[in-house]
């Protein structure tokens, strides 16, 4: 067995490996791609962190790969669907850097807060001016946490400690577990309105890019300070150097970028900005706990067939996964669609399995299904090991039913999720034992594959909507690769299912929802 460590991982990870018998292991680091392209071949294991590119290219040149390990928890840099479609393993290592990452975050707030490094850097050049670093305190402050994942609930306890208030945002969380946090949930908006300290702590998906923006640091206190140290992206840029030089906002705290390495950013030029080089996990502690946590995962899998904290396979074995692939597939692409169609705070989810998924082992189905609800907010964070227990903490109501009856298919998985607001319910089947579709959603009969650049339209049923719509689309140079149509009745409420072979922006899907007859439009990414 080789392993190829490709990016630079902590010698107790190399130690692990290197003991084990009959592992080979060599470190090459900085690899250009068609550098690695021309090794990687040679390969059963690669271990990453963030500077290795596992794209698609890349991946297509592996012959006998079988587990990619992430020393950390980001997947941005891996190609995950091809590594998939290749039969690869992907894991990494959701908890090892979590202390360091929360430490880090109230580290720059408070820097940024005090003006700590501003003053260092006068002080050092020789200036005593004491009158330009006039600070603000935290205590008694209130603390905005935008999600509270693993990461975002630390950074919670430890301002408690502080003596802040904290109120948060996040659609996956109950007010149940919210009360067990100390925390105030929140809307986003009311979170802005609230807040002097914003921190966000969530993954960088379609939902999460650009969340603060100008609209939303229009809606914040004068004198706010932003914190991110979660992934660059979530924060626009740009909005945020004019919030800046407004006066808006007074301060921010980055540690991580929209392009990185970055070396030449406007913000680094505004002295109310404190920055590092992502720096999150840059303890020896973490680096020392996410070496070794992938080493064991690794060995485990190559040496046992164990798999440990895979982000696309649930921990079964090779025979069960053969078997029982697609109906994986099709649970989690289900619970993605819900996760993204549902404006309302979930809390409860029913998961029915009808016919033959009575035979099958029912519990990486499940889990398939939690995973796919849970990965749109929470991203990397959760996989398959943990997708259950994240649902929990969020006091999400699981209910699992079996149910013999089909209707006309031979087999069926019905997901219901509820809110105090709404419920929205979605049946999915196999076509051919391994194509998956969507048979219903809703109130709407429709047969649709829940895979790639969706768009949902809600609309009332009238003669020219479908004509508006691919006019519309046409106009902007987005193709259509595929239409589904469903009505609750004739002249009812109907809704569109369309393919496209780009992601929609936001202009987009403001025309199409501003057509006449549009109820919604919503953007799903699977």
């Amino acid at each position: 067995m080789k392993v190829l460590v490709s990016d630079k991982l902590a010698e107790n990870g190399l130690r692990i490996l290197e003991k084990e018998n009959g592992i080979e292991v060599d470190v090459k680091t900085g690899l250009a791609p068609e550098e690695l392209k021309a090794i990687i071949g040679a390969y059963d294991a690669i271990i990453i962190r963030s500077s290795t590119q596992l794209t698609e290219d890349v991946l297509a040149a592996t012959k006998r790969l079988k587990v990619i390990g992430r020393a950390g928890i980001g997947l941005d840099n891996v190609d995950i669907p091809a590594a998939t479609k290749k039969g690869i393993i992907v894991m990494n290592t959701p908890q090892g850097n979590n202390i360091a990452a929360a430490e880090h975050t109230l580290s720059m707030m408070l820097a940024c807060a005090r003006k700590i490094p501003q003053a260092t850097a006068s002080l050092k050049s020789g200036k005593w001016k004491k009158s330009q670093f006039m600070g603000v305190e935290v205590y008694n402050k209130t603390l905005g946490i935008i999600g509270t994942g693993n990461i975002g609930s630390i950074v919670a306890n430890r301002a408690q400690g502080l003596k802040m208030r904290v109120v948060a945002y996040d659609p996956f969380i109950s007010e149940e577990r919210a009360q067990q946090l100390g925390i105030e949930l929140l809307s986003l908006d009311d979170v802005f309105a609230r807040a002097d300290f914003i921190t966000v702590h969530t993954p960088l998906v379609k939902e999460t890019r650009n969340l603060i923006n100008k609209e939303g640091f229009q809606k914040m206190k004068d004198g706010v300070i932003i914190v991110n140290c979660a992934r660059g992206g979530i924060i626009n840029e740009r909005d945020l150097y004019d919030a800046i030089v407004s006066g808006k906002v007074g301060g921010a705290a980055l540690d991580v970028f929209e392009v990185e390495p970055a070396t030449d950013n406007p913000l680094f030029g505004l002295s109310q900005v404190v920055v590092t080089p992502h720096l999150g996990a840059s303890t020896g502690e973490a680096q020392r706990n996410v070496a070794e946590a992938i080493a064991r995962q690794i060995i485990e899998y190559l040496l046992h067939q164990t798999i440990l904290n895979a982000v696309n396979v649930p921990a079964v074995s090779p025979e069960v996964l053969e078997r029982i692939g697609p109906y994986l597939t099709l649970a989690e692409n289900l619970g993605g669609f819900l996760a993204q169609v549902c404006s309302f705070r979930i809390e409860e989810i029913d998961i029915e399995l009808h016919g033959e998924l009575l035979e099958k082992d029912t519990e990486p189905i499940i889990l398939s299904t939690l995973k796919g609800l849970l990965t749109p907010i929470m991203g990397d964070d959760v996989n398959f090991v943990n997708a259950r227990i994240m649902a929990q903490q969020r006091a999400i109501k699981i209910r699992e039913a079996k149910v013999k009856d089909t209707g006309d298919f031979t087999t069926l998985l019905v997901l219901k999720v509820r809110g105090k607001e709404a419920e929205h319910a979605v049946w999915g089947t196999l076509f051919g034992k391994k194509e998956p579709r969507i048979v219903r959603y809703d109130d709407f009969i429709i047969e649709a594959i829940p895979e790639g650049e969706i768009i949902l339209v809600k609309n009332i049923d009238r003669p020219g909507v479908i004509g508006n719509i691919g006019m519309t689309l046409g106009k902007r140079g987005v193709n259509i690769a595929t239409m589904q149509f469903g009505r609750d009745k004739l002249g009812g409420e109907a809704i569109s299912l369309l393919h496209l072979d780009s992601t929609l922006d936001d202009k987009t899907i403001k025309a199409l929802t501003d057509l006449p007859n549009i109820e919604s439009v919503q953007s799903i990414s699977l």
